[in-house]
């Protein structure tokens, strides 16, 4: 396992993290999720990341049951907060952050988080006082570095002008293969002002592991087949064209010495601004395979083979 600096941050985090968005409390049983905790460490994974909205505050719970015991300092420990929490609970308020990110702690079995996160950016509360409120909880000790996910480089760069707080380190996007949006204006931005990517879905939520088969029904055990996990799965991802498509990228795994999956996750980590990409294994041989990405070195005639194959639906993906 290879390690990155995570943006102006003194933290070296796992080029591969764990996730348990749809799985952990939710799509995945406990006694499993613990066992894929247990395979990450192994693998060399010290990253973990969560959010206070999957499940509803379940995820958090079961990350906490599978890391006590194990040595605070050993692992970084990444959760989030933004999306409705209760009818009345949402966003990134300064009553907001205090509450959420206590909840958190307490789910989490933990006294501090290494990176907490802005879900979402919240129009509905002035920009400063969520930076001022997120600024406090990092000298209260609770949070030792912040990072967004999925904002606007406006209000990135907005951010980054208010005296006297805190500072961003992390920027948290979609972003695989077959979803290159954060290129454009998130990473050219977040690269200049020393802020790091840890992106999520970079399988694009299974498709590119290569188990989707173009006409097939989706395996029985897999996150398509599973209501618990795949109302993230719409729009074009799972069309045929995108299917065959990826089917196509077997050989050129192959011609790398990598699975699918491998392959694509060290197509994100060629990326010198992404220090982290997050993995959502349901099992723990998941977590070996993807562990098994870091460090290798895709060669430019496997990058343009990548794109000669993919060019024709990362429009329709």
């Amino acid at each position: 396992m290879q390690y990155r600096r995570l943006g102006s941050s003194d933290l070296n985090v796992s080029e591969i993290a764990l996730g348990s968005w749809l799985t952990y409390g939710g799509g995945v049983e406990k006694p499993r999720a613990v066992e894929c905790v247990k395979a990450a460490f192994d693998a060399g994974i010290n990253f973990i990341d969560t959010a206070n909205v999957y499940g509803r505050g379940a995820a958090e719970t079961v990350v906490g049951e599978a890391l006590a015991g194990v040595k605070r300092s050993s692992y970084i420990l990444a959760t989030k907060a933004f999306f409705p929490m209760s009818a009345t609970d949402q966003g990134l308020s300064r009553a907001q952050i205090r509450k959420q990110l206590d909840n958190s702690l307490a789910r989490l079995k933990t006294d501090y988080v290494d990176l907490y996160q802005c879900h979402r950016y919240d129009a509905k509360t002035p920009l400063e006082e969520t930076m001022e409120a997120l600024t406090e909880a990092v000298k209260s000790g609770k949070v030792h570095y912040i990072g967004f996910s999925e904002w606007p480089v406006d209000k990135i760069e907005e951010a980054a002008k208010i005296p006297n707080v805190a500072k961003f380190v992390s920027s948290q996007p979609q972003y695989s293969l077959l979803w290159r949006a954060p290129e454009e204006k998130v990473i050219p931005y977040c690269a200049k002002h020393n802020i790091s990517q840890i992106v999520w879905s970079p399988l694009a939520q299974g498709v590119l592991t290569g188990k989707y088969k173009p006409g097939a029904a989706p395996p029985v055990d897999s996150r398509a087949a599973n209501s618990d996990m795949n109302g993230f799965m719409g729009g074009n991802l799972m069309s045929d064209a995108v299917l065959k498509s990826v089917q196509n990228l077997l050989p050129i795994a192959k011609d790398a010495g990598l699975t699918l999956s491998q392959l694509a996750l060290a197509w994100v980590l060629r990326q010198p601004n992404v220090a982290s990409a997050i993995i959502g294994a349901s099992r723990p041989e998941q977590v070996k395979e993807n562990a098994g990405a870091s460090g290798h070195i895709l060669s430019a005639d496997i990058l343009a083979r990548i794109d000669s194959v993919l060019q024709p639906v990362l429009r329709a993906a």
